[in-house]
């Protein structure tokens, strides 16, 4: 039995307001889908998650962030990982990416960091241990293990990025020859990626101890490990 949020009314003793429901009704999506959320997963207050979104065990999501599979559908949030204040997950309609065996709009995999006021649209693909930095842009794009985007940085037009590739700060990788000259992620740099996923791990059963689980059942009967299959 999967655990979901229910939409949570705002008001001004409410400290825990946030949306968290099914996708609308459209030509694009004709039939409504609940999240999917692991009970060991926190969302903060002022977080909203819509549609076919599949969120892991351990997952932590900050204030303000934005999971929106309203368009572009499913979106899956690999176990440890960690979604930061005013992230926007978002993807275009009928366009998805191969994830094992089934299409996704967007595949986030195991202990990665989104970090502030990253933007990850569909169609996209990030494998495990990857960091995106603050303001960076991931859109349809395909990111190796253990890379690394740096702030402001951009990453679309189709590419993949090989594993444990550098992105510099501020810069457009919007062609494959840009993203095949890209070097080595820096060992700073994956000091402070396995830090940052460090100091997040510890999120979701500290605020679970602090705030109580705020959780109702659903009646979803969900197996996570033929997510893949």
């Amino acid at each position: 039995m999967t655990a979901y949020y229910p939409y949570c009314p705002s008001g001004p003793f409410n400290a825990f307001t946030r949306f968290i429901g099914p996708n609308p009704v459209t030509s694009v999506n004709p039939v409504q889908r609940f999240p999917r959320i692991d009970p060991s997963a926190f969302l903060s207050p002022f977080t909203c998650v819509i549609g076919d979104v599949y969120i892991s065990d351990n997952v932590f999501v900050a204030p303000s962030a934005t999971l929106r599979a309203d368009e572009g559908t499913p979106f899956f949030i690999g176990s440890n990982t960690n979604i930061q204040d005013g992230v926007i997950l978002h993807g275009l309609a009928n366009q998805t990416i191969q994830a094992g065996h089934i299409p996704c709009s967007i595949y986030i995999g195991n202990r990665v960091s989104i970090a502030h006021g990253a933007i990850v649209h569909g169609p996209c693909l990030i494998e495990d241990d990857v960091f995106v930095s603050f303001k960076a842009i991931v859109f349809n794009a395909y990111v190796g293990r253990g890379c690394y985007i740096s702030m402001d940085a951009i990453v679309t037009n189709g590419v993949r990025v090989a594993p444990n590739r550098f992105v510099p700060p501020g810069a457009h990788i919007d062609t494959q020859e840009k993203a095949d000259s890209l070097g080595a992620v820096p060992k700073d740099s994956v000091d402070f990626a396995e830090q940052v996923i460090r100091v997040n791990k510890e999120f979701p059963p500290s605020y679970h101890a602090m705030f109580g689980s705020h959780r109702c059942s659903c009646g979803i009967s969900y197996n996570h490990a033929n997510l893949l299959k």
